[in-house]
């Protein structure tokens, strides 16, 4: 069974539901005797109150949306609309699904427990369009029949006797928590209120460095990461809000003073010349011995309830000074650098560093947006695509030849060239092993690569970090090396930096 429509429904760094997989557990359900699965029946209040049933089955959760609930007395009929299968995971959720979110609106686990089939066959008895189910829940007790009436309604009828109804308090409480729809949503909002995601400022590419007030630092090689520190509770997010597992930074942030803040920072690994290199952060996922970390924080969001986001730049680093007095590695203040930015660059680039990041002194923080009011430099040509496929190794080289790399363009993954160096014998197995579950029939490319004669297309979901000489004038990438993968990038949000004027 499949949750492939679940999953496309649902934005995971927006909804706190759980992205979960099919099971492979009762895989098909028909056993022939009687067996008991889970189930689980959520109220919903979303555009309409309803309630949601969801019968674990062939590895997903069955699920109806009810907008009656569940019916009562004997021979009782209430419609049943059947929507997409469920993650098991999902029995246990209860919080609110933001608005603008599918089927956004708040969800209380109302009812859990087991059922069983009477036939031995629930998977048999449901393709057929009739299932005869016993609930043994917390609250539920009795049999039931879902009746299929055409491809998505059905009839959910009471069997066998009737049920006296929950009283008012047991129909107002969750099974698990005993709070109210009212109650889940204050929590929500409650914990909201104190420290929430926003998407961090990001800088514009430029060739020259502009004139004015502009204060500047090293551009780093990591990942991009937001520490949410709420008391001792730390998240580290990325960019698109995404978990980051990273946990001597995360305790060093819940060591900090103060009860609650936002930090915007850079994580970091440095080879032995002291250099921010991103390979070496790779190492940690090739099952090398790990590298140490630091963790470069450059701004302060938010501190002791207070949103400091429309506070200038330069009141905000003054704080974060104040908030940073003293810690020891792996959390560092990313200092400025002071000097020509020309010879800030020239100086950077003599010592083999990516580039440098420039500030408007007075700049507020526009969350999610890529600013004019940031803007870097770069010395070398780096930066993230898409892998779309790629072709066969030759010679004595296992696994794959090269990649075949894209970025987005108008809604269309656009070739970009081939990727053949910059691999270990070890990150060419990895990388081989995660392109066999992503097999694509067809190629991603807006236009098949004419220079490539053979190719195996992946689904284009992985993002990689290249380094590059330059571009060719047919928008081509010359001499590409692989760096590792991006696993902080959405892939849709690819596309091809190019230098803005200021």
């Amino acid at each position: 069974m499949s949750i492939r429509s679940y999953t496309h429904k649902r934005d995971f760094s927006r909804t706190a539901e759980p992205k979960g997989r099919a099971s492979e557990k009762r895989a098909n359900g028909d056993t022939g005797k009687k067996s008991l699965h889970h189930f689980v029946l959520q109220k919903h209040d979303a555009s309409r109150l309803h309630y949601d049933l969801r019968l674990e089955l062939g590895g997903t959760l069955k699920s109806w949306a009810v907008p009656k609930g569940m019916p009562y007395k004997r021979a009782e009929k209430h419609l049943a609309v059947a929507v997409e299968d469920h993650p098991l995971a999902y029995a246990d959720f209860e919080g609110v699904i933001p608005k603008g979110q599918y089927g956004g609106g708040t969800v209380m686990v109302w009812d859990k427990g087991t059922y069983d089939v009477p036939s031995g066959h629930p998977a048999k008895d449901l393709a057929a369009g009739k299932l005869h189910f016993v609930l043994h829940g917390e609250k539920l007790k009795g049999e039931w029949t879902l009746i299929r009436r055409d491809a998505e309604n059905w009839l959910l009828i009471k069997s066998g006797e009737s049920m006296r109804p929950v009283s008012q308090k047991k129909e107002n409480e969750s099974a698990i928590t005993g709070r109210t729809m009212e109650g889940i949503a204050r929590e929500q909002q409650r914990q909201k209120a104190r420290i929430s995601f926003h998407p961090p400022m990001l800088a514009t590419l430029v060739s020259e460095p502009p004139r004015g007030d502009w204060r500047y630092e090293l551009k780093f090689d990591g990942y991009r990461a937001l520490a949410l520190k709420d008391g001792t509770n730390v998240r580290l997010l990325s960019r698109n809000g995404k978990p980051l597992h990273f946990p001597e930074i995360a305790e060093a942030v819940a060591a900090l003073p103060g009860e609650s803040m936002a930090l915007d920072g850079e994580i970091v690994a440095l080879d032995s010349q002291g250099r921010p290199s991103f390979q070496q952060l790779q190492s940690r996922e090739m099952g090398k011995e790990p590298p140490a970390l630091f963790f470069y924080i450059f701004d302060l969001l938010a501190e002791a309830g207070a949103d400091l986001q429309k506070e200038p730049l330069h009141q905000r680093r003054t704080r974060l000074q104040k908030v940073l007095k003293g810690v020891v590695d792996p959390l560092r203040f990313s200092a400025e650098i002071h000097g020509d930015p020309r010879e800030l660059l020239r100086e950077v680039r003599n010592r083999g560093l990516e580039g440098i990041i420039g500030k408007k002194a007075d700049s507020i923080y526009e969350s999610g947006r890529r600013s004019r009011q940031w803007i870097k430099l770069k010395c070398v040509q780096e930066q993230e695509f898409v892998i779309g496929g790629y072709t066969p190794p030759a010679g004595t080289r296992l696994h794959f030849g090269a990649l075949l790399v894209g970025y987005y363009r108008g809604g269309y993954l656009q070739f970009a060239g081939k990727v053949g160096t910059g691999f270990t014998a070890k990150t060419l197995a990895k990388l081989y092993h995660k392109l066999q579950s992503l097999k694509y029939d067809a190629c991603p490319f807006q236009a098949l690569p004419s220079a490539v004669r053979k190719a195996n297309w992946v689904e284009p979901t992985l993002v990689c970090q290249i380094r590059f000489s330059e571009w060719t004038r047919d928008g081509k990438l010359r001499q590409g090396a692989f760096l590792g993968l991006r696993n902080d990038k959405n892939a849709r949000e690819v596309i091809r930096e190019k230098a803005a004027p200021i």
